[in-house]
């Protein structure tokens, strides 16, 4: 596969000396211990990301893929074939094993649940690591923001929509997006700092009426738990990793496998912001 081993995109430095009393390398080793759980405010700070591992004679176009749909796949780094190991995310980072859950698919269908991939590694296996909303909560909460899917403990909707990728070889498919809501006269700065980490999906793609974006229902999420507006909060959409599934079952992979979902990897990278004027 093209580029380095694990390696990240540009401009994306490795952790400083400062961190949490949860560090993201305990959260790691908790996984690996089998008690993992939905990493949504668990890491504040620190970069996350969404898993993919398919064949290696898929991996390239895939690749290709998430950087003509930077949005919702924002590529983080790409593995070596067979190689479960991503150093350039952090200290002993395996694939296998440092996420809270996994979903394995055959057929385009959901085949099993595994808590670990030690025993369905293959020797052309290839991983590639996508960057997470979930990344973008602290910044948001410094700022005062109100995060109330963060308060229930929950990742909030998520929708396909009528909005299609730009396809890449056998991939394309729908955009898939995230929604949650947040107090009306805190929109605007939700939406200047979010801009800021393009790694995270950066701006929301979209605010106000899902109708827009083909949503008709929005206690009716495809995926994850209902969060609905509350009187005086706007609903913010961003495009979702979960975008990734969408294509792969589509493309026709025979097999490949993801986390589950909101148990993503916690890197050691900080998500660091850009800077704005």
């Amino acid at each position: 596969m093209s580029g380095t081993r694990g390696t990240p995109v540009a401009g994306v430095g490795p952790a400083d000396a400062g961190r949490p009393a949860l560090t993201p390398q305990a959260i790691r080793q908790a996984a690996r211990a089998g008690r993992g759980t939905l990493t949504s405010g668990l890491a504040p700070g620190w970069l996350q990301g969404n898993l993919v591992v398919l064949p290696a004679a898929w991996a390239d176009e895939f690749a290709e893929f998430c950087r003509r749909n930077a949005g919702p796949l924002p590529l983080m780094a790409v593995g070596a074939p067979g190689d479960p190991w991503l150093p350039a995310l952090g200290i002993d980072v395996d694939v296998r094993r440092d996420l809270g859950g996994y979903q394995l698919w055959q057929g385009g269908a959901q085949a099993a649940e595994p808590s670990h991939l030690m025993d369905l590694w293959q020797p052309d296996d290839v991983a590639l690591v996508l960057g997470c909303w979930f990344s973008q909560e602290a910044q948001l909460a410094q700022a005062g923001v109100r995060l109330r899917h963060v308060e229930q403990g929950i990742q909030g909707g998520l929708f396909r929509t009528w909005l299609d990728c730009v396809p890449a070889g056998r991939f394309r498919g729908p955009v898939v997006v995230s929604a949650r809501p947040f107090a009306d006269d805190q929109v605007d700065t939700v939406a200047r700092l979010t801009a800021r980490l393009p790694l995270a999906h950066g701006a929301p793609l979209h605010r106000g009426d899902g109708a827009a974006l083909g949503i008709d229902d929005l206690a009716r999420p495809d995926f994850g738990e209902p969060l609905p507006p509350l009187p005086g909060e706007t609903m913010l959409y961003w495009g979702c990793g979960l975008t990734a599934i969408e294509a792969l079952r589509r493309a026709g992979v025979p097999r490949y496998v993801t986390h589950r979902p909101g148990r993503m990897l916690v890197t050691d990278l900080r998500a660091q912001p850009a800077a704005t004027d």
